[in-house]
């Protein structure tokens, strides 16, 4: 585990679209192994890291800004001049449908026909985990808009993604309680839909926010607050050892997270 990396494509919700539509990629050394959503512009910023196109995707939940750009990766691998091998698409189950209508109903997908959705995709349902490339990753659902809508996934030991989130410390707690990193979903205000960092402060421990590297927040001047209130923000671009302990650096701050000034409830 030691050569593992966590590298953030994008941290912006889906209105910062100067800081990328919320994606990162899970590395071995300087090759990556499985990209994590894939939103409008997720596609070009892999691109322009790794040169070439994922082999493996992760697929937290449907909302465009995490599924928009999945429709130019399926018109790059069907009209590629020598077709390569099927993009391995990891799926929750009960996201499958919501893909089928959302991207591929559409008629004729490509002008000419001959192709489905489907052809230039490997497509792996999971339910509770799932195997690649010798590591074993466990599944869970996050509560984000309608219950088994969104999920998150977790390399026990070693890191924990929310994906798009209210506070779920029953998870954390089950599936994080071993000193792993935690990428959690964050705003600055309180919403029936993702986590702010009151509900942070409310919900989770202390030691478990010093293991906290926050994204999807929404804009460079949230991103900016919830750094001065206390957590790590995730940068776009920025690659994180998953060797290293997440909490060394920031041990001072242990019950000191600040709340944000006005913040209010939703």
């Amino acid at each position: 585990m030691s050569d593992l990396g966590f590298r953030f494509l994008g941290v912006g919700n889906s209105q910062a679209l100067a800081l990328g539509s919320s994606a990162a990629v899970l590395e071995r050394g300087d090759q990556p192994l499985l990209l994590v959503d894939c939103g409008p512009g997720t596609l070009d910023s892999y691109l322009g890291t790794y040169g070439e196109l994922p082999p493996a995707l992760f697929i937290t939940h449907a909302h465009l800004d995490h599924i928009g750009g999945l429709e130019g990766l399926f018109y790059r691998l069907a009209t590629a001049a020598e077709p390569p091998l099927p993009t391995k698409l990891f799926v929750p189950v009960t996201l499958i449908p919501v893909l089928q209508r959302r991207l591929a109903d559409y008629p004729n997908l490509l002008a000419e026909g001959g192709v489905n959705f489907w052809d230039v995709f490997q497509l792996i349902p999971v339910s509770e985990h799932f195997w690649y490339e010798q590591l074993s990753f466990t599944v869970f659902p996050a509560r984000h808009h309608e219950y088994l809508s969104a999920f998150g996934f977790a390399l026990e030991g070693v890191f924990l993604y929310t994906g798009d989130t209210r506070p779920i410390p029953e998870v954390i707690n089950r599936y994080a309680n071993r000193g792993e990193w935690i990428f959690h979903d964050c705003c600055t205000t309180r919403n029936p839909s993702h986590t702010s960092v009151e509900d942070i402060r409310a919900e989770y421990k202390p030691e478990q926010w010093l293991r906290m590297v926050v994204y999807h927040y929404e804009s460079q001047k949230a991103a900016d607050d919830i750094e001065r209130a206390g957590l790590r923000i995730a940068r776009r671009g920025e690659r994180i050892a998953l060797h290293e302990r997440p909490d060394a650096p920031r041990r001072e701050i242990i019950g000191t997270l600040r709340p944000l000034p006005g913040a209010v409830g939703w």
